[in-house]
């Protein structure tokens, strides 16, 4: 098949909900297809040197990002102790998950804030700014004073950092993987995608080993006293580190050319609700289900392991990384599979298997067993990337390049912190308030059934292979 082959076959427009109005000027849209085609193998070799460093850049920094982030949830326990300190432990661990679902009810408004700004100015120079933020404040966690010290103003400022953890990784979340896609070959989008996001799994793997070997190493009074705020501490230089790899790559033609072909009162919120009302709806509903899992597995299970699973703090820790991992190596599979077979289809097997699956996984991590929590862990990771396959790619997919960055943050972040923000919160409050273990299985099941029943009964489109 030729590119003028390529070039003379219908696309998709009416399915994927793409605005062909908004592809610029004359030849803007030809341009674009020849790029892309070319990347496809039929003119130009491989991948090129640059669209390699965006692809690293992209990871490190979600890499820093996800470290960040999630490294208060592993650490949960030990901030509901020295932060929210009482006499019933689990009304202190519920304030504790509900400061961490505090970032992610700022995050939609960090997501419109950078989105617009990246639509503006480019891609590269926000996630600039995000990196720092986030580094800034959860090195400024390691350093708080605790209950006992200040009293009220320790929980204050520690929520403070939280705000400015989830404004920042409003952009970052969204920035890395529309910056890299933007860059990635048109028939590798969902395997790329899926490895930029692989690296939010691998931070809580490092900070999960790394408060292991911190907790083994040293007295627990020495550990509860200050050994827990150095991988806090670390997170500055790993910011620093991020900023120096994203110097060294530059904008997307496809962005270049979207920029130029925008008109002088272009405002990218304003674009994004008038175009993608709909297609942002479904974003947050397809991306809801897999933050709410992911957050289960990353930000909740140490926790629930120790406190419902009656398992020391190191096994749950090295049940969470041993399957963490095991999510950083399916899921790049689960995008080439996506790759292969498409987003929807993707969005379809993974639901469902998280329908199916969710309950017995969440029964066998509370099971008091080590062997039988690492398989219920594992068997719900291998669902979520199944799941993962689709969806990471969908999410930028579905939007043009001019209000990529936009929609897909706002319709992301809604999603994560409607969703991922307070699964732990709800997961908590389930337990206690039912009495039985496994009782988050029964919410996150319900929630794969309600998302498989929207992907087979509306307008989900197939993104695959969409240009613009």
């Amino acid at each position: 098949m030729t590119i003028n082959d390529i070039k003379n076959q219908p696309q998709p427009a009416a399915e994927s909900g793409l605005d062909t109005s908004a592809a610029g000027p004359a030849g803007a849209g030809t341009a674009t297809l020849e790029k892309d085609t070319a990347r496809l193998g039929t003119g130009q070799p491989g991948t090129t040197k640059m669209q390699k460093r965006v692809l690293l850049g992209g990871s490190i920094g979600q890499f820093i990002e996800f470290y960040d982030f999630t490294l208060y949830g592993l650490t949960a326990v030990i901030f509901s102790q020295l932060f929210f300190p009482g006499s019933n432990p689990v009304a202190a661990l519920l304030a504790t998950f509900a400061t961490f679902g505090v970032a992610f009810v700022v995050r939609p408004i960090g997501g419109l804030f950078f989105g617009a700004l990246g639509d503006r100015i480019g891609r590269r120079r926000v996630l600039t700014i995000t990196l720092v933020a986030i580094g800034g404040a959860t090195a400024l966690m390691g350093l708080l004073p605790t209950y006992g010290q200040i009293g009220a103003w320790a929980p204050a400022l520690l929520v403070l950092c939280r705000l400015v953890q989830g404004f920042s990784a409003g952009g970052e979340s969204v920035g890395a993987p529309s910056f890299v896609f933007e860059h990635a070959p048109v028939n590798k989008r969902g395997f790329w995608l899926n490895i930029t996001i692989a690296a939010t799994a691998l931070p809580s793997v490092v900070a999960g080993t790394m408060i292991l070997v911190l907790s083994q190493s040293m007295p627990n009074e020495a550990f509860m006293a200050w050994g827990w705020r150095l991988p806090f501490l670390l997170a500055l230089p790993l910011a620093l580190f991020g900023v120096w790899i994203r110097s060294r790559t530059v904008e997307s033609d496809s962005f270049n050319e979207a920029k130029a072909a925008r008109t002088k009162e272009f405002s990218p919120v304003r674009e994004a609700f008038r175009e993608n009302r709909l297609r942002m709806v479904q974003v947050i509903f397809v991306m809801g289900l897999t933050a709410m899992g992911f957050y289960f597995l990353s930000a909740y299970f140490v926790s629930y392991v120790q406190t419902t699973g009656h398992l020391s703090r190191e096994q749950s820790l090295m049940v969470n990384a041993a399957a963490l991992a095991l999510y950083a190596i399916l899921l790049p599979i689960g995008g080439r599979l996506g790759d292969r077979f498409g987003r929807k289809p993707m969005l379809i097997a993974g639901s469902l298997a998280l329908a199916i699956l969710s309950v017995p996984s969440f029964m066998l991590v509370t099971s008091g067993s080590l062997p039988l929590a690492l398989l219920g862990q594992s068997l719900f990771v291998v669902a979520l990337c199944i799941y993962g396959g689709g969806c990471y790619t969908f999410f930028v997919e579905i939007f043009t390049t001019r209000t990529r960055f936009t929609s897909a943050a706002i319709s992301y972040n809604g999603a994560y912190a409607l969703f991922g923000g307070t699964a732990p919160f709800i997961g908590t409050a389930l337990v206690g308030g039912t009495g039985v273990p496994h009782a988050p299985g029964f919410y996150m099941a319900a929630a794969a059934v309600v998302v498989l029943l929207l992907v087979l009964f509306t307008k989900v489109p197939e993104t695959r292979g969409r240009m613009g």
